[in-house]
């Protein structure tokens, strides 16, 4: 057996394996799919040498446990969190040397959701229509981690960046998202759409890698029929009966029936990703300038 491979200690919530997603297969009725923080993911890779395509570990909340098989450099980005190695802190957001048979463990996120672990080599999981990314929505790709489950793992391509730490963004405290309004916002009141623009909705508890639900204000509809189903994009906003914006995001439908009131602007969508249940979230005008999430 190879040993250029990761063993999962602790697999944690939901600690899945993410690439750049499958994107051009709507048609299929395949999603996107892939890292939710997309710099954030982006960033670690570059941290351990690895190119764009490499797959990394996304983990939810309370992060994950790894023990590598032969020696490896890694880096966790994204949500801030304690990291480990056989129990001696570690740098979080900077290249990290991990010996063979030692554990990594990254610790539940201090702010924000999700954390992004890159491995030198990147995760090797056989691809599914050119991605390794773990599609919660469809089931394509790898499940998510199991305790005991094992990762093979590529050969090295590059060198790991000489950074002491690398800046990136943190989560939001905040989340301001700029908003396309259409295609169906003329099956809203007009109060309903200025309400959608000016209203502070909250991330809901219910939210996952599919959608970012929101609780808030309710959004009335001046059309009651059914709207057939069409086709969704990422960022769209969808209104379900009970009138509170569901955000779509990677793991999404391809084809929805409740009227879409807006999209998000893709830039903004990373800091949906890190907003915690309860965060504010105000919806603007993409015609504002100097408007996104932070």
């Amino acid at each position: 057996m190879t040993d250029r491979a990761l063993s999962v200690v602790r697999a944690g919530a939901l600690t899945t394996v993410q690439d750049r997603g499958r994107p051009g297969h709507a048609h299929l009725g395949v999603p996107r799919s892939g890292a939710l923080d997309g710099p954030a993911a982006a960033l670690a890779n570059r941290l351990v040498g690895n190119g764009p395509d490499a797959a990394v570990l996304e983990t939810t909340l309370d992060g994950c446990s790894l023990r590598p098989r032969s020696a490896v450099t890694v880096a966790v980005t994204g949500a801030p969190c304690r990291v480990t190695v056989d129990g001696r802190p570690a740098a979080w957001g900077a290249p990290v040397r991990v010996r063979a048979g030692a554990v990594l463990d990254v610790g539940p996120a201090v702010l924000g959701v999700r954390a992004y672990v890159a491995v030198s080599g990147g995760v090797a999981v056989e691809p599914v229509l050119g991605s390794r990314s773990t599609d919660l929505l469809s089931g394509l790709g790898p499940a998510p981690l199991t305790d005991g489950a094992v990762l093979p793992l590529g050969a090295p391509t590059g060198v790991d960046a000489r950074v002491d730490v690398a800046p990136q963004a943190g989560p939001p405290s905040e989340l301001v998202l700029r908003v396309s309004l259409g295609p169906r916002d003329d099956w809203f009141t007009a109060g309903a759409v200025r309400r959608f623009l000016s209203a502070v909705f909250r991330v809901s508890p219910a939210s996952n890698r599919i959608g970012l639900r929101t609780t808030g204000p309710v959004l009335e509809r001046a059309r009651k029929e059914e709207l057939p189903s069409e086709g969704m994009v990422l960022g769209s906003v969808q209104v379900p009966p009970a009138g509170t914006p569901v955000i779509f995001l990677a793991d999404h439908p391809t084809t929805g029936g409740y009227p879409v009131i807006g999209v998000v602007h893709a830039d903004d969508l990373p800091a949906a990703a890190q907003a915690r249940p309860g965060t504010a979230v105000r919806f603007v005008s993409a015609r504002a300038r100097g408007c996104r999430g932070s």
